[in-house]
């Protein structure tokens, strides 16, 4: 860069000098120029310098400062009430003016399928039944059908033998006696008429052959003596063998049962298991444990419980209000309870002086012989013992059964029409 091209302001700028003196320029540029302004040859022009904007005159902010005060009114009232507070408060904590919202007066509306619906409508016709022998008691449910009859299990009356005593309490919280019509340990059904008019309402008994895996139903009874207790599920499984009442002797039964996961507990023993309309679909009768036993042990649910079906307790009911016995229903085999194989073998030698098949009994007048293994009845498969036998009890006598069966290697099928066995030898209390 030359001398020509330097900026206003360079280090060879002239300085102030002392009076009289003149300035020298450079040795080898050109004199300074003479204009006044600088703007000659070799002089760059001068710098610019920003112009500041003036900002008009503005007014206060009117509602700025009217925010301001509301909030300063806010904080300061509430600063007030909070003084005053703490200054009359009592300093036990107790306020004297303190209240709470009454309650609405409108009912809450419940319809009549819903749960609470339907436990309205059965709870008047479930009782609770408190037995007493001459070394045991304990207690059960029951419901009432018609003519004021009351359905109950017959190992919840047995403990009452002949010399007991049986007290049925109400939803009502009313009580009478009660004595024992007639009980068949093979269905642990039991009928029991209470003393005196019975005011409960009958309860409406429905169809079990209707019933299907997943339908809703509810338990009511008295588990552990808590009468009115109300439990909710679905039925899980159909057709379950299971062992009711005792495990040896007249207390025996085994009952095609109603699974179901409401929980059910020591106590709920012949209370009804209902469906959605209030109909009764089951008589509740045993529950599972942890341990495997059954319903005569103390222990609690733990969803499996089991329901003996309406339709086969319904029956048996007339015939012990009708007669006082019940009759259980057979096809006159004897089964071979060592056989392994697939479906039941009928007996293949007299044992006990029982022959494996009855003459002229139903089995045999269908074509059954001894040795022939039963696969099948009514298309429900059988796998043991206990399948067959649950399944023929579930059926009325005079009911007929389609049976597939293998008999020297060939499966045939069969009609046989259902016999009934000599009427137990349990009678009324």
């Amino acid at each position: 860069m030359t001398d020509e091209t330097r900026p206003y302001g360079a280090s060879d700028r002239p300085e102030f000098l002392p009076a009289g003196e003149e300035p020298q320029g450079p040795a080898d540029g050109p004199p300074p120029s003479t204009d006044a302004y600088g703007m000659g040859p070799g002089w760059a022009p001068p710098p610019l310098y920003p112009v500041v904007p003036q900002r008009e005159p503005r007014g206060p902010n009117i509602a700025l400062f009217a925010a301001l005060a509301v909030v300063i009114a806010l904080v300061a009232g509430g600063l007030a009430s909070w003084g005053t507070f703490l200054l009359t408060r009592p300093s036990s904590g107790i306020d004297p003016g303190y209240a709470l919202s009454t309650p609405s007066k409108q009912p809450t509306a419940r319809p009549p399928e819903s749960v609470a619906g339907v436990a309205a409508k059965v709870l008047p016709s479930v009782v609770s039944l408190e037995v007493k022998g001459n070394s045991e008691a304990g207690t059960g449910s029951g419901f009432v059908i018609k003519g004021g009859y009351i359905i109950t299990n017959n190992h919840v009356v047995a403990v009452a033998g002949q010399a007991g005593q049986i007290r049925i309490r109400y939803n009502d919280r009313t009580s009478s006696g009660a004595r024992v019509v007639g009980r068949d340990p093979n269905s642990d059904i039991a009928i029991v008429k209470p003393d005196g008019t019975v005011r409960a309402p009958e309860l409406p008994l429905g169809n079990s052959d209707g019933v299907v895996v997943g339908d809703p139903v509810i338990a009511v009874g008295s588990p552990l003596g808590l009468s009115g207790t109300v439990t909710t599920g679905i039925v899980s499984s159909l057709n379950r063998p299971v062992e009711a009442g005792g495990s040896t002797g007249s207390d025996y039964a085994l009952i095609n049962a109603i699974q179901t996961d409401a929980a059910i507990n020591p106590g709920n023993s012949g209370g009804p298991l209902v469906n959605a309309a209030g109909e009764v679909i089951g008589v509740n009768s045993a529950i599972a444990t942890v341990g495997g036993s059954l319903l005569g042990e103390q222990s609690g649910s733990i969803g499996l419980g089991f329901a003996i079906p309406v339709n086969q307790a319904r029956r048996i009911a007339k015939e012990l209000i009708t007669t006082g016995t019940a009759r259980t229903s057979r096809i006159g085999i004897t089964i071979d309870q060592s056989y392994q194989g697939q479906g039941v073998r009928i007996a293949t030698q007299t044992e006990g002086g029982t022959v494996p098949v009855t003459p002229g009994g139903p089995a045999a007048k269908a074509g059954l012989h001894a040795g022939d293994v039963i696969l099948e009845v009514d298309g429900q498969a059988v796998s043991d013992s206990r399948e067959l036998i649950v399944t023929i009890r579930s059926k009325a006598p005079g009911d007929q059964v389609r049976i597939r069966f293998r008999h020297d290697g060939e499966v045939r099928t069969a009609t046989v029409t259902v016999g009934a066995a000599p009427a137990p030898s349990a009678r009324p209390s």
